[in-house]
């Protein structure tokens, strides 16, 4: 998983960033097409678009999160919360004692709700110190402008989306099946009170079958584009150079 480019103490002496970005992915079911590591490699793909772009610290993607609602599948691993908000604000107390005042973390997985009190709770003490990315306009920005036919709400999980982004990131990443894949669960209240079971027997809710590798391009362009709407909401968009 490459995602991390080959810097050094000297590149990062020499940039002087004072953003850092922080991919969060999981380790969980995706049905049969999609690996385990699906959002580590969503927000991997990601972070490295970003980091081609702006100059900003691109830290190593976290593997492992909340993933409680995918425990009815083998191979799915959870850290429960609390433990996923001391690393974040773990790693951005170390980052601050270097002179990096400045955390975005880029959230590949939907299920990660605590990162969104970290943040909140960050900015009270200290405003403009963390953005969460992305929020969930960059996302339907990003669905837009790849045309994609289904909504966030219909494509929650392994589907059009997820599907698109490995096939333009990591394409031997997707297996066999994909295009067969779909399952709809629009009607899923309680999913926070008995998981992903009742609502999907393959693990998939959303479109699989309905993404290919154009989308995945154009989701990704959208998304970096986006991300300068955060070093604005930071306060550091004048002093972030453009690569």
């Amino acid at each position: 998983m490459d995602q991390i480019p080959s810097i050094t103490s000297a590149d990062v002496r020499r940039d002087e960033p004072v953003v850092a970005v922080l991919p969060v992915g999981s380790f969980e079911q995706h049905g049969d097409h999609l690996p385990l590591a699906t959002d580590t490699l969503v927000a991997a793909a990601i972070g490295a678009g970003v980091a081609a772009r702006y100059n900003v610290l691109l830290l190593p993607a976290l593997p492992v999160s909340c993933s409680q609602e995918h425990s009815q599948w083998p191979g799915t691993v959870s850290i429960s919360y609390h433990t996923l908000a001391y690393i974040v604000t773990d790693i951005e107390a170390s980052l601050r004692a270097q002179g990096i005042n400045h955390l975005v973390v880029l959230n590949g997985h939907g299920g990660n709700y605590v990162l969104s009190n970290v943040v909140q709770t960050a900015n009270a003490e200290r405003a403009g110190s963390m953005s969460l990315f992305p929020t969930r306009t960059d996302w339907d920005t990003a669905r837009q402008a790849a045309a994609l036919e289904s909504d966030a709400h219909e494509d929650m999980h392994a589907g059009e989306l997820e599907v698109s982004i490995l096939l333009a990131s990591y394409p031997d990443a997707v297996r066999e099946g994909a295009l067969t894949a779909d399952s709809i669960a629009n009607d899923r209240e309680f999913l926070l009170v008995h998981g992903m079971g009742p609502y999907t027997a393959n693990g998939v809710i959303g479109k699989p079958g309905a993404a290919n590798v154009d989308k995945g391009k154009a989701l990704l362009v959208s998304l970096v584009d986006s991300f300068a709407k955060h070093l604005d909401a930071l306060g550091v968009a004048d002093v972030i150079r453009q690569k």
